[in-house]
């Protein structure tokens, strides 16, 4: 039975693959476009939680998000992500935990059409007329 957590992480992983298929100048690594079914436990458990961070975010913000930038979304999903990898990765690789000026463009519209995919969602519209 697949429950709401796992539904989200999967809305996420969806978005990041089709980002990066959008936005990846030429052909992207493998593991970048794995499918959800093929991804790691604790990139589900990451995944889930940063839309559901996402989510929360809509919401508290009365559904204002739609004003932000697509800089400030991309922004605040990266930021969500580097927390999830300090959480996951003892010790991750430099390029996993980037700031945001040094992230690949690829990746910065890819993370804007994560936060913009999570919007689109009914449940997250609801939760931020709430």
């Amino acid at each position: 039975m697949q429950t709401e957590t796992d539904e989200h992480g999967r809305i996420f992983r969806e978005a990041w693959i089709a980002g990066v298929r959008k936005h990846f100048p030429g052909e992207p690594k493998a593991g970048y476009v794995t499918p959800w079914q093929d991804t790691p436990g604790w990139e589900r458990q990451a995944a889930a939680a940063v839309y559901g961070q996402v989510r929360e975010f809509i919401a508290v913000s009365g559904g204002t998000t739609t004003k932000l930038t697509r800089a400030q979304k991309g922004r605040f999903v990266a930021l969500c992500w580097i927390a999830q990898i300090y959480k996951h990765i003892d010790d991750p690789k430099p390029s996993y935990v980037a700031d945001w000026d040094d992230l690949p463009e690829w990746q910065k519209e890819t993370d804007a059409d994560i936060f913009e995919r999570i919007e689109e969602e009914d449940d997250g519209v609801e939760a931020a007329q709430v």
